[in-house]
């Protein structure tokens, strides 16, 4: 149930907008109310729809308590009705009270990078790249790797991709942090369970204009560009690697044009320096962060792949999933549902929370 205070207060802001705007006011003032005005106009609607509802189950229930028959019996009818309809509006209502992640709407910059447990870890790193894949095909989006390192065997010790298409950020977002995964690596002769981590950050893109990162802060190498294995895919040195001298984070990307590496590298630094910038305002407001579902904490556990009992556990939710393997294929969506209805809830929790 949504407080009647709340709903007042909206329409109270919207009567006062109305009110501003019939009197004289400069012409920045009049941009700036319309904006607002035109925003809330479809919430100020299901606010007073809501209001309407509330009033009218009100009197329904004072007529249930009436001695003539038929008049509780309509009253209850209208009861049951009302309250569906109010259900609707409510719900409505909510969703246009969360407050949503600006970055939604971004593609993003997916990195991947294997951590404990050696060539096992690299292995399960490539075929988790693979896997999301596999996703980002299905969903229309498309993929491009903009720097990697591999071993002799095929695995992957870190690799950098792009990912653009429409909300791949709402949907990606979740899957920052760490990956666990325990099987039985095909290296192990004695049949023995190894558990390996691997790291997944997703980083919405920035725009340039967005996030200006000063030439005087920037350092500028090239190299040859090299390919799976280390060896060399050309001759001419169209890699690059931007050293971001005030914090020491280095980029590269390393594929055959030089022109367009040095766009991909200072596009993925505008991603992680305002990635930097964003933590740090989470931390300054502990009470939001906590209030809502981890979706980007590097060294937090987020999941669970155990192939000997053939389920992924996703630890923030609580949602398990059988046969790993084909998770990817058609599970994670159902994974990622259950984690933005978590995220929705615990937004409208922590939105209601400072009304």
């Amino acid at each position: 149930m949504i407080p009647v205070e709340k709903i007042n207060r909206i329409l109270e802001r919207c009567e006062l907008i109305e009110k501003k705007l019939s009197e004289p006011i400069g012409p920045d003032e009049m941009i700036s109310l319309s904006k607002e005005y035109a925003e809330v106009s479809d919430l100020v609607r299901l606010a007073r729809l809501y209001r309407g509802l509330t009033e009218d189950i009100e009197v329904a229930h004072e007529m249930s308590a009436s001695d003539d028959h038929e008049t509780s019996s309509f009253a209850r009818s209208e009861i049951a009705r009302l309250t569906d309809e109010i259900s609707d509006v409510e719900g409505e209502i909510q969703g246009f009270l969360i407050a949503q992640d600006e970055n939604d709407e971004r593609s993003v910059i997916l990195e991947i990078r294997a951590g404990t447990g050696g060539d096992e870890a690299a292995l399960f790193a490539a075929e988790l790249y693979r896997g999301y894949t596999k996703y980002v095909v299905n969903q229309g989006w498309k993929i491009e790797v903009i720097d990697a390192s591999y071993t002799p065997i095929g695995g992957i010790k870190e690799i950098v991709a792009s990912v653009k298409g429409k909300k791949v950020f709402a949907r990606l977002k979740y899957e920052s942090g760490v990956h666990r995964v325990q099987r039985i690596p095909e290296t192990e002769s004695g049949g023995r369970i190894h558990t390996s981590t691997i790291t997944v950050a997703v980083l919405p893109e920035i725009e340039e204009v967005e996030y200006n990162i000063p030439d005087t802060d920037l350092r500028i190498d090239t190299m040859r560009a090299s390919g799976a294995g280390g060896q060399h895919v050309n001759k001419t040195e169209s890699a690059v690697r931007i050293t971001h001298i005030p914090t020491g984070i280095q980029v590269v990307s390393s594929e055959k044009s030089q022109h367009q590496n040095r766009a991909r590298a200072m596009n993925i630094l505008r991603a992680r320096l305002r990635d930097i910038q964003k933590r740090e305002q989470q931390e300054a407001r502990d009470a939001d962060r906590k209030g809502q579902i981890g979706t980007g904490d590097r060294s937090e556990r987020i999941r669970t792949y155990n192939f000997p009992q053939g389920r992924t556990t996703d630890h923030r939710v609580k949602v398990t999933i059988y046969k790993p393997f084909e998770l990817f294929e058609n599970q994670l969506d159902e994974l990622i549902d259950a984690l933005h209805a978590a995220d929705q809830a615990a937004r409208l929790e922590a939105e209601m929370g400072t009304q």
